[in-house]
């Protein structure tokens, strides 16, 4: 196994929850914030900000801070070609 793979394998295991792929694929479109994602989601704030500390540890998302709000894009290219 070379470091390419553990990568991948990391990206994909990072991704491998239902609602963690749904939050990728609505930001490959544009960034969102938090409240966005609650509502295309479904799932309350608190579940979707676990969610979101997952992403950004895995290297996948950043937040820009906009005032009082979070605003979240993808920045991992191989994530947003899985989507």
């Amino acid at each position: 196994m070379n470091k390419a793979h553990k990568k991948k394998a990391d990206l994909l295991k990072a991704l491998g929850h239902p609602i963690r792929y749904c939050i990728v694929e609505g930001l490959v479109n544009g960034e969102q914030n938090v409240a966005t994602m609650v509502d295309c989601t479904g799932v309350p704030q608190p579940t979707v900000s676990q969610h979101l500390n997952i992403l950004k540890a895995a290297g996948i998302l950043e937040g820009m801070r906009c005032g009082n709000q979070v605003h979240y894009s993808v920045v991992d290219p191989e994530a947003k070609k899985l989507s």
